[in-house]
């Protein structure tokens, strides 16, 4: 299955290329919003504290607090794959077509307006943080983007059987499900990743640069 996940990819390479593109432009649209006003990234950056500390993130927030790191990566990562991909993108989209899309692009702006630096003048300690972010940022997202190409191609198949060797919509959309399930493979090893680096930065890492 996964050289079928890889075989897809190829196929898809110009939509995840311009997947990428506007994900990340939109981050960057974020921090520019936040930039102009810092008191909506205050707010947000409440909430998503308070979301920590309360509700089914809190056993999120327990391990990262207790320093767990093990218990921290696979709790991040089963948040990230069930709620920030299953049911924030793909469940959408195979209910209304492309709309888990709006979701993920909803998510790159608001990523954005939260991690925006407060100032141009940043010392040794945060320019390191802020890099360590931004891989991170960078890591989680492709896992995301991967997510909207597999809504992307399922739609695509169900609106242009064609796309992907079909004549009609219902055997699109169940082939279009099935290739969805394949990248998922690529979803779930990329989140794993970028979950196990986000335990060893925001347990050990971030800390030891004084920058949390």
């Amino acid at each position: 299955m996964m050289k079928t996940a890889w075989k897809i990819l190829r196929e898809t390479r110009r939509p995840l290329l311009y997947l990428n593109i506007v994900y990340f432009g939109l981050v960057f649209a974020g921090m520019l919003v936040a930039w102009f006003n810092r008191s909506m990234q205050a707010e947000m950056l409440a909430a998503a504290g308070a979301g920590w500390e309360e509700g089914f993130l809190a056993a999120v927030g327990s391990a990262y607090i207790q320093g767990g790191i093990l218990k921290a990566a696979v709790l991040t990562f089963l948040i990230n794959l069930a709620v920030g991909c299953f049911l924030s993108i793909t469940l959408p989209s195979l209910i209304i077509p492309f709309s888990g899309l709006l979701v993920g692009g909803l998510r790159a702006l608001v990523w954005g307006i939260m991690f925006s630096p407060a100032s141009l003048d940043v010392s040794a300690a945060s320019l390191a943080s802020g890099t360590l972010l931004a891989l991170l940022l960078f890591l989680e997202g492709q896992g995301y983007i991967l997510a909207m190409l597999a809504a992307f191609d399922q739609g695509r198949a169900l609106i242009r059987p064609a796309t992907i060797q079909e004549t009609r919509r219902g055997k699109a959309y169940l082939k279009g499900l099935t290739r969805s399930l394949k990248l998922y493979l690529l979803v779930t090893g990329m989140l794993l990743g970028a979950a196990v680096y986000e335990a060893l930065i925001g347990i050990v890492l971030l800390p030891i640069l004084g920058t949390t």
